[in-house]
């Protein structure tokens, strides 16, 4: 029989990193995007990353029974020949488009104070 070569390998340690709030704070963001996408599960409205990063980083957050209401009207303008809609809630404003059933945008009602809103075709207004 040949000589049998036997490769070492260098072990090197593993290194731990420790829990930081930064690290803590990407894990919460991550759980409340997913806690968000639970929410509109019960609709058929997506949403686009778009909307999602604005929707954190301006920390708006919407009640399961009001996605399902905006998922109700969405549809119902979609039926009316509705493509793009703004959506007016208390505390935000969504541009959705009805044609595709997705969340674009999402900003809070000051913001959209100051806003110009083209390409729009229909709104719908829901007091919470």
């Amino acid at each position: 029989m040949g000589n049998s070569l036997i490769h070492q390998l260098q072990s090197q340690p593993m290194i731990n990193h420790p829990i930081t709030k930064k690290n803590v704070a990407k894990n919460s963001s991550t759980s409340e995007a997913f806690s968000t996408h639970l929410q509109r599960a019960e609709t058929n409205l997506a949403i686009s990353k778009h909307a999602e990063m604005r929707m954190e980083q301006r920390q708006i957050n919407i009640q399961p029974h009001v996605w399902k209401e905006i998922g109700a009207k969405v549809d119902e303008a979609k039926q009316k020949g509705v493509k793009n809609s703004l959506v007016l809630l208390q505390n935000a404003a969504l541009i959705v488009s009805a044609k595709n059933s997705t969340v674009v945008t999402v900003m809070d009602r000051q913001e959209a104070g100051s806003q110009i809103f083209t390409k729009i075709d229909g709104t719908i207004i829901i007091d919470e």
